[in-house]
């Protein structure tokens, strides 16, 4: 059996750093978002604002507006990385097209008896509906399980955002039932509906999804 702690095939060794791999799917494509990323990164978060601030968390009081400070962002993409070297964090922007149209990442992964990773993601208004973030999802999923070897994945979503449920029950992802004031959202100590698939649920239904959605 392998080990969970081996590289991930999907990386390269470039010197002393492992170097995030472009995830491929039908439509839709996933990479590390980069400084350069920021004015198109920047468009997209101002017209959705709206959109997304009622499902996140508040912004720390008295640190740069990251939506605003091409600086802030430069430096959120340097911590980002700083979590792909020491395999605690895999963070991607989704491209549609070649264009920016949102964001899907693994975060605070844990190895030991865990090996799991919590999955978050968000996408522009105008490109919800089209199934990108469905496909973005089985994406995430296959990286997380046939590359990283996590055995868990959860994804934790706030009971009444009705859109992001919809992702996860398009994929027949189980739910694992209501954690209560699971996470402060938006100023607010929010209920979240948990979802997740472990590796051997992924081994079932692998060839499924990936015909589905990526192939």
């Amino acid at each position: 059996m392998a080990s969970p702690f081996r590289r991930p095939r999907s990386y390269r060794r470039a010197g002393d750093d492992q170097v995030m791999p472009t995830l491929i799917g039908r439509r839709v494509a996933l990479r590390a978002l980069i400084a350069a990323d920021f004015p198109s990164w920047q468009e997209v978060r101002r017209r959705n604002s709206d959109w997304l601030v009622p499902w996140e968390p508040a912004r720390t009081p008295g640190l740069p507006d990251v939506v605003e400070s091409p600086e802030a962002f430069a430096m959120r993409c340097s911590a980002r990385e700083r979590e792909r070297q020491l395999g605690t964090g895999f963070g991607f922007g989704i491209f549609v097209g070649g264009r920016f149209a949102g964001e899907i990442n693994l975060s605070s992964v844990q190895r030991g008896p865990f090996q799991c990773g919590y999955v978050g993601y968000w996408i522009d208004q105008a490109q919800a509906g089209y199934g990108y973030m469905p496909e973005s999802l089985v994406l995430m999923a296959r990286f997380a399980f046939d590359e990283l070897r996590l055995h868990r994945i959860q994804v934790s979503i706030i009971p009444r955002n009705h859109r992001s449920r919809r992702v996860v029950e398009k994929l027949k992802i189980r739910d694992e039932g209501v954690a209560l004031r699971y996470l402060e959202i938006n100023g607010n100590w929010e209920d979240h509906v948990r979802y997740a698939m472990t590796i051997e649920e992924w081994a079932e239904r692998r060839d499924e999804l990936v015909g589905e959605w990526l192939e």
